[in-house]
C-alpha cells in the first residue's frame, strides 16, 4: 500500500483572547485556536488539545483579541488616485466635479488604485474585499482583469461588483458620454466578466456580482435586464441606493416613485441584492427590505464625509435587515481603512434618534464581520470563528499605549485607536506579519498610485 498523504498542516493559536462572532456571541478571555489548512478546526476556552499532529506554527496570543477578519462590502477602488479633491461638496457636486478626471482612467490606473486600496485594507484587517467598479471608458484596457489582478496578488477574498452606467449628461445622467457603455455593452461586459472570473465554490477566492451604478446614471432597462442576466447567472446583485434627499427627489421627478418602490418595480429587491448607503429610508423602505432580505452596506465616513446623512442602521438591524460596513471609494474616505468604520458606525448612529441605545461595540464588530458575509452571501463560509469555516482570522495587539488601560478587549478594539495586526489569514495563509504587508511592497504601491495620480491629473488638464 502506498504510503498517505503528508496530514494538513496546523497553526495553533494560544493564551488569547476570543471573539467569535458566532450566533451566541461566543467570547473566551483566554482560549486557542487551530487551523488545519485553510479551515477552522478548532475554537473554545483554554489550550488547544493534546496531540494534534503537523503543527508548522505555534504562536503565543497573550495580549491579543482574535477576530474574524474584517469584511469590506462596499468600495471603489479607483479613487484611490483621487483622494483629497472636492473634499467640500455634497455628493451631486462632489460627482459632477470628479466625472471629468475619472472618465480619463485607464488600465495602469486602475491596477495601482487597486493595489492602494487593498493593501490599506489588508494591512487593517480587511480579509474580504470588494470592488464596485463601473467606469469603463473606451478604449480603456482590460479594467476588471486588472483589478482582480490586483486582489489575486494581495492574497485576499474578494466580490467584484462589475458596475455599469448608460445614462450620461445627454440624457439626464451624471456622468461624460464618452464615460458611459451602452446598455447592450453594459450587460455583454458583465456577462463576460461573470464567465471568466466568478468562482462559487465554497472556498471561492473570486466572485462576481452584476452592478449597476445608481438610478441616477442607469437607464430603468438596464436595472431590469441587469437583474434578469444576474439571477440567470447565479450571481448577487449591488448597486447604490437612498443615498441622498436629491436621490430622492430625482426618482420621484424621473419615476414618480421613491427609490425602494423603483428598485421593487425593476428586480431590485430580493436576498441576493445588497445596496450601499441606504441612508434616506423610511419606515416603508426597511420594511420591504427586511420582508425580501435585502442587504444594505452602511459607509458612515464616506456619508459623513459628503454630508449625506445619518442611515438608520439601529432600526434596519432590530427589523433583521442584513447590514455590513463599507469603506466606499477613498476619494470620499481617505483614509481607506475598514476600522475606521467599526468605530464611526457606532459613534454617528449615537448622534441619531436611539442616541447611546443605537450600536454597542460587539454590534459594531458584527457589522464589520458577520454581517458583511451575510450580506455577500458567504455567511456560512466566513464572517465568525467556528469549526469548519474558512480560517480567515486577525490577532490584534492590545497590550500596547493605546489600548493596555482598556479591560475589555472587544470595547479597546472599537472604540480604541487602530490597532496592529500582529497576524492577518487569509485562507489560512499570512497576509499580514507584525502590522505589515508580506505579500506586497507598501512602498513600491505608494510610489506606483503617487506617479499614477500625477498622470491621470495630468490626462485630466489636458483633456
Amino acid at each position: 500500500m502506498a504510503p498517505s498523504a503528508d496530514p494538513v498542516a496546523r497553526i495553533v493559536i494560544e493564551n488569547v483572547a476570543i471573539a467569535t462572532v458566532d450566533a451566541h456571541d461566543t467570547e473566551y478571555a483566554s482560549g486557542h485556536l487551530v487551523v488545519a489548512g485553510n479551515r477552522i478546526e478548532s475554537v473554545g476556552a483554554g489550550p488547544a488539545p493534546q496531540g494534534l499532529q503537523n503543527v508548522v506554527r505555534r504562536i503565543d496570543g497573550t495580549g491579543h483579541l482574535a477576530t474574524p477578519g474584517l469584511i469590506n462590502t462596499h468600495h471603489h477602488f479607483y479613487q484611490w488616485i483621487t483622494r483629497g479633491m472636492a473634499t467640500d461638496h455634497n455628493l451631486f457636486d462632489w460627482l459632477v466635479a470628479l466625472y471629468p478626471t475619472w472618465a480619463r482612467i485607464d488600465e495602469p490606473m486602475v491596477r495601482a488604485a487597486a493595489q492602494g486600496s487593498l493593501a490599506m485594507m489588508a494591512r487593517g484587517g480587511v480579509t474580504t474585499a470588494m470592488d464596485h467598479h463601473y467606469v469603463y471608458p473606451r478604449g480603456s484596457g482590460d479594467l476588471s482583469g486588472a483589478i482582480i489582478g490586483a486582489a489575486r496578488d494581495m492574497g485576499v477574498r474578494f466580490t467584484l461588483a462589475r458596475g455599469s452606467m448608460d445614462r450620461s449628461v445627454k440624457d439626464g445622467g451624471l456622468p461624460p458620454d464618452f464615460a458611459v457603455e451602452t446598455l447592450d455593452g453594459a450587460l455583454a461586459g458583465t456577462e463576460v466578466t461573470i464567465d471568466a472570473h466568478h468562482d462559487a465554490s465554497f472556498d471561492s477566492m473570486t466572485q462576481v456580482a452584476a452592478a449597476p451604478c445608481s438610478p441616477f446614471s442607469i437607464s430603468t432597462e438596464l436595472l431590469r435586464q441587469g437583474a434578469e442576466l444576474a439571477r440567470r447567472k447565479g450571481v448577487r446583485m449591488h448597486t447604490h441606493g437612498s443615498e441622498t434627499v436629491e436621490e430622492e427627489k430625482f426618482c420621484h421627478e424621473l419615476f414618480g416613485m421613491g427609490p425602494t418602490d423603483y428598485f421593487e418595480s425593476t428586480g431590485w429587491l430580493g436576498d441576493d441584492v445588497w445596496m450601499a448607503h441606504c441612508v434616506h429610508m423610511n419606515d416603508s423602505d426597511i420594511a420591504a427590505f427586511a420582508r425580501t432580505g435585502t442587504g444594505v452596506a452602511h459607509c458612515p465616513s464616506s456619508n459623513a464625509r459628503l454630508a449625506a446623512g445619518i442611515a438608520r442602521v439601529p432600526d434596519m438591524l432590530a427589523a433583521g435587515v442584513p447590514v455590513g460596513l463599507g469603506v466606499d471609494g477613498t476619494a470620499s474616505n481617505e483614509s481607506g481603512e475598514l476600522h475606521t468604520e467599526l468605530r464611526n458606525a457606532l459613534l454617528i448612529n449615537r448622534l441619531g434618534a436611539h442616541r447611546e441605545k443605537a450600536l454597542d461595540a460587539r454590534q459594531a464588530l458584527r457589522l464589520g464581520t458577520h454581517g458583511g458575509a451575510r450580506v455577500l452571501g458567504r455567511a456560512d463560509q466566513i464572517g465568525s470563528l467556528e469549526p469548519g469555516k474558512l480560517a480567515d482570522l486577525v490577532l490584534w495587539k492590545l497590550d500596547t499605549l493605546a489600548h493596555a488601560s482598556i479591560a475589555d478587549p472587544v470595547t479597546a478594539l472599537v472604540f480604541g485607536a487602530a490597532a496592529p495586526v500582529t497576524l492577518s489569514l487569509v485562507d489560512g495563509k499570512p497576509v499580514v506579519e507584525d502590522n505589515h504587508l508580506i505579500t506586497a511592497d507598501e512602498d513600491a504601491i505608494a510610489r506606483a498610485t503617487r506617479d499614477e495620480a500625477r498622470r491621470l491629473a495630468r490626462i485630466a488638464a489636458g483633456a
